[in-house]
């Protein structure tokens, strides 16, 4: 039972135990199922075929609007209560219902079927399905081609490679994509794929094993297929192993805390010997691995929680809008209710031969069944399709993102991609941004441009001489070259290091042709700059390291790896030389690096706005290092407070360091930074710079942006180099941190963590009640990201893990100045005039009836023909206003790009607020007036050519319809800025559909064969053919429209706004793009400095860095960042490439 209650996706109520410590015991099935372990099985979609329907519908009448429809549904079944049929409410309910159903089961299905397609990737894959966590070990094959695709948590056993170390590809290609290197116990590989030995291995007693019982099953993928694989071992076995302590199920990606106990002797499991799922396994072609999480255990699945709901501010508007409604329709229904009542006590009796009463009414009785009937009848001023045809708009509006071709980057081939349809409108009311610098402003991309050895600086210089020399490296200064084939040895020693003192995995497909994949570009770069220079890194083990030195085979014994982490800063390896030589090397940030040393150098490259890199080493005694080594293997095999303990130990080791040189990078800005920065700065978007980086760094990329100028003369400085030191963000300093910075022009954070970058924008957000937006490229910006009102992730060098936490993702920062400036500006734009115009149509409608209700003694009379009421939204008026908010714009992109002060408007809410709700409502109420009393009035004592009367219920209901019809198109053409062929079809078919479903209802046929429902027999033919009825229509809808384009030329007379004015521009020069503003020569910068610093990752020697040492130099010397290769900028650098782009403007957006 409880296994088909959780197939349906409904649980028992059993109370959850906290799980404390997970026990695997290899060899023990009975004791491993004692503890109901989660399974593999997970569920990815919202939905099942059981579930859909039901569940669906509960979350669609916790909706306001729904349920109140619902409501007026219940009520139209009692007879005494409604005038109206069912179906004037059942057709439109049903319809949105179905549109919204439609809409949430595709998103499941699609969401579905994408967690399939990341876990069966369409290449010959490996998948390993497991039934329990049950203590057996899984091989896992692959190879160069073949992969393999982790679905559970495997602490590594055994590996192809009998050194046991391999690289592998986390989270496959649907996320975080940074190579890692992971290993297994050395004890345990060299096991190696021999059954014989697996089972014969007790790591307890000794014992062997007779049977072996088959509890997993190995199948190869191919194209979503399945078909079964064989190899030359048997595909189930049950090793006897030792026994696992690990931590509980958690989400820390970067930690993992464990031991393994074999033969009485304790072996530490940390994050490098643990295989995650849906990694990839590389540079091996199998391995053995004891399953220690499955399913939703999974760091993976304990990580994809909840994602926090962003409701734009117009959604928050909206209900507290559609709240007063309900209000208002009340306040109506209640008058009319009173009215009712009086004109029962008054009038009733004179006609009680005409309107017999039922027994037991009486006046007040009478009131409260009007009451409830008129609620029926006002019902349209609730709109009950504003969600759904909202919905319809953001959805086309975040295709023309997906579809716009100026934001495809046709290097990677990566296009913009609006990853939610819930935000788009909110682009274009963005006051803050905060952007990420490493990766977002620059291009990530590393070359080894300077280095200091022994105090001695050298530039570039020419590698012919190195066989092995990587043809792409370009290095100036020949006197390096002479220094190293010299045999300088703090030369030799330099490169040395960066040889030995990284996590660089290499592939040697050819003999010479050496290919390095690094976790981070720096490491790359200072890896190949050593490989140039002679010292060839050419292989490793979990225990060595093997490297050419100029021309000779080196293998070093790698005694220890002291991992990086945030607040380390810095990498060590411990390694001994073939001549039994100890030596500690060190590198990391400059200034982690000097509180090691004497200081005996300082930093010579962080005024050329490079990344700079101390380098330096130890010699270490040997029976210092054994001790050393025992407390270290004591520390890493506990349980508890590891990392602080190993952090200790490493602080201990690595003091005294004698300082060999500095490493310089350089890291280019992206093209169209400084211009794009310009631009929205322009547009009145304050944007907020977060790194990581030193002080020094961060005021570079501030000069290389254009953010800083020289003529900023007074900087002020906040930095925190943990996050304890950043006092300006507790409590008590938070809001004077706001307020300092919102009197500055440019605000630059420097030092800065991942939860600091998030608790600064939660600042802003909290104080300001402005829109925000953070903008990164890499893991470190995801809380950020999901802190901001939006978030937009770049996919650059740091893999997908920021893009996959954001609402929008493109290539590069240039294209944010066209999501804001023009699809931001452009959804605002039609959001608003959408609902203005929705609220306009309906209001107007609806208080239609409210004035014909004083003329019908109160009686809940309709106004309209049912089949009028029923089709006027879901028809009628349908796709006229959608055709507005989908096609319109005030003026192209090139303009937006010309006048980015065309985006204030959205920041100020001046399009849509309360107060143009109000102005809305009473416009509605004034047409309203019109459509009525003109009607009236016009009909009254009225009759036809040929002398009869027309004076009639169903005519004054056709041409007070009619009117209504006409008066709220021709207001949509008022609103309507740009035409296309498409709202031309909408508005004319709109009307030529109407007339044709009139008079077909209207006809002899449709009332012969349904009497009851078409009870407006001749109405259309005798009505529309006088020429009374048409003058009427024409008075009624001038008079609807004079007041309002009598405003709207007053106020652009006398009071234009920007967007009058340009639009005025653009029609005088029939949209001709203005002539390029001159060239601005460029500011002499002042020479500044700065320093290296690590990204906020952590893991195996995780040396991905964060920040980017970028300034602009004087014009006396040359430029260390080129601001972009591209022609265009280089002509015209305060310009957005579009804007001087020849082509012509697009027709739709």
């Amino acid at each position: 039972m409880g296994s088909l209650l959780s197939r349906l996706g409904l649980e028992c109520g059993a109370k959850e135990v906290k799980e404390e410590e997970r026990n695997i015991r290899a060899n023990d099935r009975e004791y491993n199922l004692s503890y109901k372990y989660a399974n593999n099985a997970i569920k990815t979609s919202k939905y099942n075929i059981f579930t859909f329907l039901p569940l669906n519908l509960f979350e669609q009448f916790q909706r306001l609007a729904n349920a109140y429809f619902l409501f007026l549904l219940c009520l139209q079944l009692i007879p005494d209560i409604s005038s109206l049929s069912w179906f004037t409410t059942v057709v439109p309910l049903v319809l949105v219902l179905a549109m919204t159903m439609a809409k949430d089961g595709s998103d499941d299905i699609v969401s579905a079927c994408s967690a399939q397609d990341q876990k069966h990737e369409p290449l010959n894959l490996v998948y390993i399905e497991t039934a329990e966590l049950d203590g057996c070990v899984s091989v896992l094959p692959a190879s160069e081609f073949d992969v393999c695709v982790c679905l559970c948590v495997y602490t590594c056993i055994s590996f192809k490679d009998p050194l046991s170390l391999f690289a592998l590809l986390l989270f496959s290609s649907s996320s975080e994509t940074n190579l890692k290197v992971k290993q297994g116990l050395t004890v345990t590989g060299e096991l190696e794929d021999s059954i014989e030995k697996l089972a014969s291995f007790d790591g307890e007693t000794g014992n062997k094993m007779d049977t072996w019982s088959p509890l997993r099953s190995l199948h190869l993928l191919e194209s979503k297929y399945f078909w079964s694989v064989c190899y030359p071992f048997p595909e189930p076995l049950c090793p006897c192993l030792g026994q696992v302590r690990c931590e509980p199920p958690n989400n820390r990606l970067d930690k993992f805390t464990g031991c393994l106990s074999l033969d009485g002797a304790m072996y530490s499991l940390d994050n490098e010997k643990i295989l995650l799922r849906g990694c990839t396994l590389r540079n091996t072609q199998w391995c053995f691995g004891l399953v220690l999480f499955g399913g939703p255990d999974t760091k993976l699945m304990q990580n994809c929680g909840k994602t926090t709901f962003k409701r734009t501010s117009i959604d928050r508007l909206m209900n507290v809008l559609v709240l007063s409604i309900f209000g208002f329709l009340a306040i109506m229904c209640l008058i009319l209710a009173i009215g009712n009542g009086i004109w029962e006590y008054q009038e009733g009796a004179t006609f009680a031969a005409f309107l017999p009463k039922p027994e037991g009414v009486n006046p007040p009785f009478s009131a409260f069944l009007t009451f409830w009937s008129y609620v029926i009848i006002l019902n349209t001023v609730v709109p009950i399709s504003l969600y759904v045809s909202v919905e319809i708009i953001r959805l086309g509006n975040s295709f023309y993102i997906d579809w716009d071709r100026k934001m495809y980057y046709p290097k990677n081939d990566t296009p913009a991609q609006a990853r939610t349809t819930t935000l788009n409108e909110e682009l274009g009311q963005i006051k803050y941004i905060f952007s990420d610098k490493t990766g977002t402003l620059t291009q990530n991309i590393m070359t080894f441009n300077k280095c200091s050895i022994n105090g001695k600086s050298y530039e570039r210089v020419d590698f012919s001489w190195n066989k092995l020399a990587d043809p792409k490296f370009w290095f100036h200064d020949h006197s390096l070259v002479e220094v190293v084939r010299g045999g300088n040895p703090k030369a030799h020693d330099f490169f040395r290091l960066l040889a030995l003192c990284h996590t660089v995995m290499p592939e040697e497909k050819k003999e010479g042709e050496l290919y390095y994949q690094a976790q981070s570009p720096d490491e790359g770069a200072l890896v190949t700059a050593a490989r140039n220079f002679g010292f060839v890194f050419r292989s490793r083990t979990p225990e060595s390291i093997t490297v050419v030195e100029m021309g000779k085979l080196v293998t070093y014994e790698l005694l220890a790896v002291l991992d990086f982490n945030n607040v380390r800063k810095r990498m060590s390896v411990i390694v001994r030389s073939p001549d039994g030589r100890l030596t500690l090397y060190c590198k990391g940030a400059d200034t982690i690096i000097f509180e090691r040393l004497h200081p005996s150098s300082k930093n010579e490259y962080a005024g050329d706005g490079l990344r700079t890199l101390a380098l330096a080493y130890k010699d270490i005694d040997l029976n210092y290092m054994e001790d050393w080594k025992k407390r270290h293997h004591e520390a890493s095999t506990g349980m508890e407070q590891r990392e602080e303990k190993l952090d200790a130990l490493y602080e201990e080791i690595e003091k005294g360091l004698l300082l060999l040189g500095a490493t310089a990078v350089e890291d280019k800005l992206q093209d169209g930074v400084p211009q794009t920065i310009e631009q929205l700065a322009k547009a009145d978007i304050k944007i907020w710079v977060l790194t990581g980086d030193k002080q020094e760094t961060a005021e570079n990329i501030g000069y290389s942006c254009n953010m800083l100028r020289e003529e900023m003369t007074e900087v002020f400085i906040v930095a925190g180099n943990t996050a304890e030191e950043a006092y300006a963000l507790e409590k008590d300093m938070q809001k004077e941190l706001l307020r300092t910075a919102c009197m500055c022009q440019t605000v630059i954070c420097c030092r800065v963590t991942p939860l600091q970058k998030a608790q600064v924008v939660e600042l802003v957000k909290k104080y300001k009640q402005a829109i925000t937006l953070a903008i990164g490229d890499g893991a470190n910006d995801v809380s950020m990201i999901k802190a901001a009102h939006i978030g937009v992730g770049i996919s650059g060098q740091e893999g997908m893990q920021a893009v996959l936490s954001s609402d929008y993702s493109f290539a590069q920062f240039r294209y944010l100045q066209r999501l804001l400036l023009v699809h931001g500006r452009w959804s605002y734009l039609r959001m608003c005039k959408f609902l203005r115009y929705f609220f306009y149509k309906n209001f107007t409608f609806t208080l239609v009836h409210f004035w014909y209700g004083f003329f019908c003694g109160f009686s809940a009379q309709t106004v309209y023909d049912e089949w009028f009421i029923t089709l006027y939204n879901l028809v009628y008026t349908a796709l006229p206003v959608l055709g507005l908010s989908l096609f319109d714009q005030d003026v192209n992109d090139r303009w937006s790009f010309q006048y980015p002060q065309l985006y204030a408007p959205g920041q100020l809410n001046q399009y849509f607020s309360k107060k143009a709700f109000i102005y809305t409502v009473l416009h509605s109420g004034y047409s309203s007036l019109v459509l009525f009393f003109i009607p009236w009035a016009a009909m009254y004592d009225t009759v036809r050519d040929d002398g009869k009367d027309i004076v009639d219920y169903q005519s004054f209901a056709l041409l007070a319809q009619t009117c209504l019809l006409i008066a709220v198109n021709i207001q949509l053409g008022l609103d309507t800025y740009y035409w296309t062929a498409v709202n031309q079809f909408f508005l004319w078919g709109s009307l030529s559909v109407y007339f044709a479903v009139t008079f077909t209802m209207y006809s002899n046929g449709m009332f012969l064969i349904f009497t009851s429902s078409f009870p407006f027999i001749g109405a259309a033919r005798n009505s529309l053919n006088q020429p009374n009825m048409w003058l009427t229509i024409l008075i009624t809808s001038i008079l609807c429209v004079v007041p309002v384009v009598a405003y709207r030329f007053l106020r652009i007379l006398l009071w234009p706004t920007i967007n009058d004015k340009v639009r005025h521009k653009m029609r005088q020069e029939k949209a001709v793009l203005p002539a390029a503003p001159r060239r601005i020569q460029p500011r002499r910068i002042s020479t500044r400095r700065s320093g290296y610093a690590f990204s906020h990752a952590q893991g195996y020697g995780d040396l991905v860095t964060s920040g980017r040492f970028l300034r602009r130099t004087p014009r006396s010397r040359g430029i260390v960042f080129s601001h972009t290769d591209s022609p265009l900028a280089q002509a015209k650098p305060q310009l957005y490439r579009t804007i001087v782009e020849g082509e012509e403007p697009p027709q739709i957006p």
